[in-house]
Formats: structure tokens, sequence, C-alpha cells
């Protein structure tokens, strides 16, 4: 009983800042399309970097700490303090950074290039999969908070590739433009 009630409040919870995240990235969103920010170009690009460096910078880690939980007895000191580690960075870093990069990046596309190039459509697409593959990890720090991580230390061993493959696609567009 006592654990359907933690269940229930875990989900609220994680649903509570599903829907802030959300009402942030529209906000943010509506501000740099309504907003007259075209003398802020430069500065709008610049955040966007920063906030994909530090997307980029989590998204590479927390699989990494993934792999060592995993190594890790449930309920045990040491996989509290991965839980720790985990939801942190998490709340803190990556969630804020994809929110500041993809407000800042649809501008971007928007008032740089009228989201016409072909390039630009791999790059949104790869965006996609990246925020996907964010999505996964989120569910993976929840379930490993609930002791109920099924995945093996192989599989995030071969999962921890995959952001990396996806900012290659993405960088590879940004600064060749192939089509």
């Amino acid at each position: 009983m006592a654990g359907e009630t933690n269940d229930k409040r875990s989900g609220q919870t994680a649903f509570l800042r599903a829907m802030t995240g959300l009402l942030s990235l529209a906000v943010l969103t509506a501000m740099v399309f309504w907003v007259d920010l075209d003398g802020y170009y430069d500065w709008i690009k610049a955040v966007h970097v920063l906030a994909i460096i530090s997307w980029m910078a989590g998204m590479l880690y927390l699989p990494r700490l993934f792999v060592n939980h995993v190594r890790t007895e449930a309920g045990s000191d040491m996989s509290d303090v991965f839980k720790g580690m985990e939801s942190r960075l998490l709340r803190v870093i990556i969630n804020p950074a994809m929110t500041v990069s993809w407000a800042t990046g649809l501008w971007l596309a928007w008032r740089g290039f009228g989201l016409e190039p072909g390039w630009l459509h791999v790059k949104i697409a790869a965006v996609l999969v990246l925020s996907g593959v964010h999505g996964h990890f989120s569910k993976a720090v929840r379930l490993f908070a609930e002791d109920r991580n099924e995945k093996s230390e192989r599989y995030w061993r071969v999962v921890n590739e995959v952001p990396t493959i996806l900012m290659i696609v993405i960088v590879v567009m940004v600064i060749v433009k192939p089509f």
C-alpha cells in the first residue's frame, strides 16, 4: 500500500516536472519568436552553443553513470549516491540545457535560414532523435531511482555511443552543410 502511494507520488512529480519543462520551452520559444531579437542574433547563437555543450556533456556522462550504477547492489549506499548524481544531472543540467537548446535553435533556424535548407532538416531530425534518447535516459533515471533497472552494463555501454553518433551528424550538417 505504501509502495503504491510512493509510485503515484513519483509519477505525479515526474508529470509536474515534464509539464514545467514543456511550459518553459513554450514560453522561451514564444519569447524568441515574438520579441524583436534580430539585433541579438550572435548572442542567441552563443547561448545556443553553450546550451548544446551543456546538454551533450550531460548526455555523454549520464549513461556512464548508469554503467557504474548497474555494478552496485540495489539499495546499497553507493546505489543511493548514483541515484542522487543521476537525478541532479538530469534536473539541473540536462533538462534546462535541452530546453534552452530547442528554444534558441528553433529561433536561429527560423531567423537565419527560414527552416528551408535540406541540411537543416537532417539536423532537426537528428536533434529529435537526440531528444528521444534524452527521454529514454530520463525514464532510466526514474527506474534506477526505484531500483527497477533491467538493462545490463553492456546495454548502457552501447547506448552511451548514440549521443556521440548523433552529435557527429549534427555538427557535420551545421558546419559542412552538404546539401
